[in-house]
């Protein structure tokens, strides 16, 4: 499914780019998209459905200016917008209402500009709304058949609430810790040292792109309105810094770490293919250093993406899952250990927060909860968890000691106050006794824990 994410984004991006950028240009920044944006965060998660839903709906978009002469076709392309602008906020909120706030400005900031020759009235606007209304009737609809429509919202509410207190990074966030920087550019030959730097200069590049974005969508409505370039060439570069603008947003609510810049990096690297073709960047300076940036951006992307596929490709250690055999960069104790002691289908606790040790095992959370963090959840959600303990004698808990140490550097955000007082932790300690330690191929560290009326074997 990944890969089959991984070919889409990469032709979106070239067919986007191709509007105005030479074949060569697209195609290069297409296969950098391709190598490096999965790699980075090879997950099965929401954030890729999200954004190919957010691709989708802005080559729609964009199709529906270039289809302005055809009623028919403007309003099919404009029904696809619409939908798949919404399918974005059904899977990732944020996302979805940064992606409908920034198609919704460049698409009013066309129509202002063009008046009547806007594609954007009467039909076609209405396929627009009709696109965006119908997976949100229907959610609507099922949600309320099932008598679940309250906690629906209720859990689209929860994240302002929460999510994003603990979350609040600074801009480019890049998430490591002193021990990774040290080990990143404080050893080694100076040689290796700026192979490093090369190698993760994407990190801090992928975040300037949306930025670049932001001006080019204010230089671009500044040109529309004065009429001194071809409307179409205008409505193209306001349509797409503006949705990228948006999503730029949606970021900055969220967590502006470069994790989330790169689950956008297939739309924020079209300002790179404009940068790397350049016909439509003024300036005689940029025109003399334009093939020396060329040089290094895909240098850079390419070094970045080698590194991230060697890491996967020679991976020393093998495991034996219940789910099959998978490599790790590191030593894994868990996984044997815990396959040995717990049965299939058992229900065992891992806490506070490595959710995939239960698929890896084959066993499952016994409560409704698959993580319970400091600060994200509340001290009620706590109280449930520790009575659904209580109450289903639940035997093993696995229970990572090293956690706290994640949270300045994951999570820094997080109040102090909510680090202080953990009732879940205080009743595991209270309930259960330790039998070894184990460690993740992280070097996260684990405790093996029985009910305290159980022996260790």
């Amino acid at each position: 499914m990944l890969v089959f994410f991984g070919g889409v984004f990469s032709v979106v991006t070239y067919l986007l780019a191709r509007r105005v950028c030479l074949r060569w240009s697209a195609l290069l920044v297409a296969g950098l998209v391709s190598i490096s944006c999965l790699p980075y965060r090879f997950l099965v998660m929401h954030n890729w459905d999200s954004t190919l839903w957010a691709s989708l709906s802005l080559y729609s978009a964009v199709r529906l200016l270039e289809s302005r002469r055809s009623t028919p076709a403007c309003c099919a392309w404009a029904f696809g917008a619409g939908s798949f602008a919404s399918l974005t906020f059904l899977f990732e909120q944020s996302k979805g209402a940064g992606l409908v706030l920034g198609l919704g400005a460049g698409l009013v900031a066309i129509t202002l500009a063009e008046g009547r020759r806007s594609p954007l009235r009467g039909s076609p606007l209405a396929g627009l709304l009709a696109g965006l209304a119908w997976p949100l009737l229907v959610t609507f609809a099922w949600f309320g058949a099932m008598q679940g429509l309250s906690p629906m919202l209720r859990g689209w509410y929860w994240p302002l609430q929460h999510y994003s207190v603990v979350n609040r990074v600074p801009y480019g966030y890049q998430n490591w810790s002193d021990i990774t920087r040290e080990s990143l550019f404080g050893s080694g030959s100076w040689s290796v040292r700026l192979l490093t730097v090369v190698a993760v200069s994407p990190c801090f590049l992928v975040p300037v792109l949306p930025l670049v974005a932001l001006a080019l969508m204010v230089y671009w409505i500044s040109r529309m309105w004065r009429q001194r370039a071809e409307p179409a060439k205008c409505a193209y570069y306001v349509l797409i810094n503006a949705t990228l603008s948006g999503l730029l947003v949606s970021i900055v609510i969220a967590r502006a770490d470069i994790v989330h810049f790169m689950y956008l990096e297939p739309l924020f690297c079209l300002v790179l293919a404009w940068i790397i073709d350049g016909r439509h960047v003024p300036g005689r300076v940029f025109r003399a250093v334009r093939p020396l940036l060329n040089a290094v951006f895909a240098t850079a992307f390419l070094a970045m993406s080698l590194a991230l596929l060697l890491r996967t490709v020679n991976a020393p250690y093998q495991v034996e899952t219940r789910r099959g055999a998978i490599t790790m960069p590191g030593r894994d104790t868990v996984v044997e250990y815990v396959q040995a002691r717990a049965a299939p289908g058992e229900a065992i606790l891992v806490y506070p927060y490595l959710p995939l040790y239960y698929y890896l095992t084959a066993t499952f959370s016994p409560t409704r909860y698959e993580y319970l963090m400091p600060a994200f959840h509340t001290i009620q959600q706590s109280r449930e968890m520790i009575s659904q303990l209580a109450s289903q004698r639940v035997r093993v808990v696995l229970f990572e000691t090293s956690f706290a140490e994640k949270i300045p550097t994951s999570w820094p955000g997080t109040p102090l106050t909510a680090i202080v007082s953990d009732p879940v932790a205080d009743y595991i300690l209270q309930n259960y006794r330790a039998c070894t330690v184990l460690q993740s191929p992280m070097h996260w560290r684990f405790l093996f824990m029985l009910r305290k009326d159980l022996a260790c074997s």
